[in-house]
């Protein structure tokens, strides 16, 4: 392989969703120079991140905001210039909403995922029944369970807080976010900070309450910087992000409509079998290094082709559900409802095939025009794998006449568009993290492949974002510390 100071080294990217293009733009930041080429089987950069502009209407055809709590999504923004862009939800109608027995019900206030800050709005609400509220109260004298083994979110949260507050507030909050099997969902794979909580004070609620202790006594009123809500997104659409990455790598890096075929370790690099243009157009190239940032399943298909069944095996392990999302908008009058929140999560107990409807202009008014409501309803994962088999025709037929009585609606629809995803939303299941130790320990030795995407280590757009990175810097690190060893060494036996 040649010397590093001789030329620009070469680095494929294959997927050029929000982890591919995130993996790109930080080879570029740290290597202006390098020859980066982004690959994908659709026709446009982005993935499943897309932004419809429609009769004054914001669409978003897959994720539309994301979390503030890690600091990756943000920092990427701000770096690509659209910092100034970043739209907080919308203050007055910061609550959630559950839907039982068919009616739409607040979210007690101070509830955490899976487990209460305030007392009083527990104590209160109609989601429970009394004795599913006292069983929940009972959880600060349930015994910690000191076991290092992985447990089941549903086996967590009804050992801790009972089966009640499981079925009608924590698996909709969840299911609402890993549209998974809460039986099979592993907990510290998602929510590890729960386990961590019952450890260091033997109860969540005796943990919520400390820490909302050390949150009142601490002076924390200095910050650097915006302050942002738990949640953003970028004014005009969160297209508007993966467009700029798209600049900031260079439009001629970007090879639609183009699948790789195979993945092969030589003394010179990596060999790619590319096939482009639906299969008119077959051919090899190699390149230094290379960053996999398609599901896993695509990128255990890859491995087999280089005879790497120990990592082909793993990453085939990581099972996959998709999801539908119907944005749909009516004129505001056509509404009953006072709207007065940002949506609403279904629990699999209401046996709905609703996961989760957003109110979507309220969260974000720049949304719809003037005088209209646009909303997003959410249906398949783990808990309606059907609904991905329907027709358009039939999936929306359902979802509206769900909606209807829970927000009020009268009349006919003004707008309607359907996004399919399928295989787009990893599972972790119990093991999880085991699954990706392998993955990584494969891996560790070989400088010149990263592996990128939502399967290994979060979910959502910080996530992506950041795996990605962590996958371009892993490769740069390499370069610059010299180690050209040829991937065939690395992957013989």
């Amino acid at each position: 392989m040649a010397a590093l100071s001789s030329r620009p080294f070469r680095v494929a990217v294959v997927g050029a969703g929000i982890s591919g293009l995130s993996a790109a733009h930080r080879l570029k930041e740290l290597a202006p120079h390098a020859e980066v080429s982004l690959f994908d089987l659709k026709e446009r950069p982005g993935g499943v991140l897309n932004t419809l502009i429609q009769d004054g209407f914001e669409i978003e055809e897959s994720a539309d905001n994301f979390i503030t709590t890690v600091p990756w999504g943000v920092s990427l923004c701000q770096r690509l210039g659209l910092g100034d862009d970043l739209v907080t939800t919308t203050p007055k109608h910061r609550q959630t909403f559950v839907v039982w027995r068919n009616r739409l019900h607040k979210l007690p206030d101070g509830f955490m995922m899976m487990a209460p800050t305030q007392w009083w709005p527990m104590a209160t609400t109609r989601l429970l029944s009394p004795w599913g509220k006292l069983r929940a109260g009972l959880e600060i004298f349930v015994p910690r369970r000191d076991s290092e083994e992985d447990e089941s979110l549903e086996a967590f949260a009804v050992r801790r807080l009972g089966r009640e507050a499981y079925e009608r507030l924590i698996e909709p909050l969840v299911s609402g976010v890993y549209a998974a099997d809460m039986s099979r969902l592993s907990l510290l794979a998602t929510l590890p900070r729960f386990r961590e909580m019952e450890r260091e004070y033997g109860s969540l609620i005796r943990a919520m309450r400390k820490n909302r202790q050390k949150q009142k006594s601490s002076t924390a009123s200095v910050q650097s910087g915006p302050r942002y809500s738990l949640f953003v997104t970028v004014r005009g659409g969160l297209k508007r992000l993966t467009e700029a990455l798209m600049e900031k790598v260079g439009r001629e890096a970007f090879h639609g409509k183009t699948s790789v075929e195979a993945l092969s370790p030589t003394e010179q690099g990596w060999r790619l079998v590319l096939r482009e243009e639906e299969g008119k157009t077959r051919r090899e190239e190699v390149f230094d290094a290379v960053i996999l940032a398609t599901p896993s399943h695509v990128a255990a298909q890859l491995f087999e082709t280089a005879g790497r069944k120990a990592v082909s095996k793993p990453l085939g392990e990581i099972e996959h559900t998709g999801t539908v999302i119907l944005n749909v908008a009516y004129r505001r009058e056509q509404i009953g409802h006072p709207l007065d929140g940002m949506g609403a999560v279904v629990p699999a107990a209401e046996k709905s095939p609703l996961l989760a409807l957003s109110f979507s202009n309220e969260k974000y008014p720049h949304r719809a025009p003037e005088g209209y409501t646009l909303f997003r309803v959410f249906t398949g994962g783990a808990r309606n794998p059907e609904m991905l088999e329907k027709s358009d025709e039939e999936v929306t037929a359902i979802l509206l006449e769900k909606i209807r009585p829970l927000v009020k609606i009268s009349g006919e629809p003004v707008m309607t568009t359907l996004s399919r995803w399928k295989n787009t939303m990893p599972q972790y299941h119990l093991g999880h993290l085991d699954r990706v130790a392998k993955i990584e320990t494969e891996l560790e030795h070989c400088s010149t492949l990263g592996l990128a995407g939502n399967a290994f280590a979060g979910v959502g757009i910080p996530q992506c974002v950041h795996s990605g990175e962590q996958a371009a810097e892993k490769i740069w690190q390499a370069f610059q510390k010299n180690k050209h060893e040829p991937p065939s060494a690395l992957f013989n036996g």
